[in-house]
């Protein structure tokens, strides 16, 4: 098992933020602020789907990671930390699932 953590991925990011676009696709994507990191998060969705729908095994955990990846350059590039998130998902597991949705709604 792999000892990489969504939070070492983060730390890249936020270094990357620092670098040049030549040299930085994840630079590249900050640059082009909240929407272009948007829009490619979008993409990547779809070709989460459809991998899921319609692909092997290996091609889902890849579709997977480049999800992970522009989810944590879209909060990058909203000045989200991870740890916010989280934070936020342990809160909501204190509780059954169908408790925390019911709690959203007042």
């Amino acid at each position: 098992m792999s000892k990489f953590t969504l939070d070492d991925l983060a730390a890249i990011i936020a270094a990357r933020a620092g670098a040049k676009a030549e040299t930085s696709y994840t630079k590249t994507l900050l640059d082009g602020g909240a929407p272009r990191a948007a829009k490619k998060l979008g993409e990547e969705i779809i070709e989460v789907i459809v991998a899921a729908l319609e692909e092997s095994h290996e091609v889902l955990v890849n579709e997977s990671a480049d999800l992970l990846y522009h989810l944590l350059v879209l909060l990058q590039s909203r000045g989200i930390a991870l740890d916010e998130i989280l934070a936020e998902l342990e809160r909501r597991t204190a509780y059954s699932g169908h408790e925390e949705k019911a709690s959203r709604k007042s």
